[in-house]
């Protein structure tokens, strides 16, 4: 079997590594104001990332944890990464990072985490999101407002439909077209719903979760969290949900700046 190819990324900086990694439908772009201050103010070299299936990586049938931790691995090669490197990822991109950190712990230094646990996730609440995406006709339409107003069939919150359109892009034929693989990751959330499980991960974590985000629990702080990570560490950020880094950006630089750059 031939590997895949590399990530698409975003190199900035100089200094300790950080890698970041996305949630679900997301793209580099959406941790780019915060990779931006951490470069140039904190001292750190930045890798943002766009995961496969999404932004500008490429497209591939199998989007297990598995795959996504030897995409990051295949990374950190080509960059030559050493272990003095932090990973952090956001939503699925944490459990990408989890499975990463708990197989390959030789390759970092420490781990963040951000809002969300290593047990399983109910996809469920999803199902909105992929029906509000199959409703946007790519043929028929002719501008963003019109990809906003079918989005918005299924989709009440502007929020997220903002973020979702983020995606949206012209191609080489100026035909509207998803940067996400929509039909794998429709047929993918069983996977990335998925338990991430392990040996321990000894070396300093830090999960960081959003005081009005139920993806963190009581039960994962006190139990499921030490569990795989006994050197971790659960900072809330308070009035801010599971967009932190996008509602409360200056809690997030600090936490991670003083984390990272340990």
């Amino acid at each position: 079997m031939s590997a895949s190819p590399l990530l698409h990324y975003l190199d900035q900086g100089q200094g300790r590594p950080l890698v970041i990694l996305h949630g679900l439908f997301g793209t580099l772009d959406n941790w780019q104001t915060l990779a931006r201050r951490w470069a140039q103010d904190a001292g750190l070299r930045v890798i943002s990332v766009d995961l496969r299936n999404h932004g500008r990586s490429f497209h591939n049938p199998d989007h297990s944890y598995d795959a996504m931790a030897a995409d990051v691995g295949a990374l950190f090669d080509h960059l030559g990464l050493g272990p003095d490197a932090t990973l952090m990822g956001h939503s699925m991109g944490g459990k990408v990072a989890m499975r990463f950190a708990l197989g390959r712990p030789e390759r970092l230094a420490r781990l963040i985490v951000v809002d969300i646990a290593p047990n399983f996730s109910d996809m469920t609440h999803q199902d909105e999101v992929l029906a509000g995406l199959r409703a946007v006709n790519l043929a028929a339409i002719t501008n963003r407002q019109e990809a906003d107003a079918a989005l918005g069939q299924h989709i009440r919150s502007v929020g997220v439909r903002q973020f979702l359109l983020k995606n949206l892009y012209r191609d080489e034929n100026n035909a509207f077209a998803w940067r996400i693989n929509l039909p794998v990751l429709a047929g993918a959330m069983p996977a990335v719903g998925e338990e991430i499980t392990g040996e321990p991960f000894l070396k300093p974590a830090l999960f960081v979760r959003g005081g009005k985000s139920d993806y963190i629990t009581a039960n994962d702080k006190l139990y499921v969290i030490p569990a795989l990570f006994p050197n971790s560490e659960v900072a809330t950020v308070p009035d801010a949900g599971h967009w932190l880094h996008a509602e409360k950006p200056d809690e997030v630089y600090e936490l991670v700046r003083a984390f990272a750059g340990q």
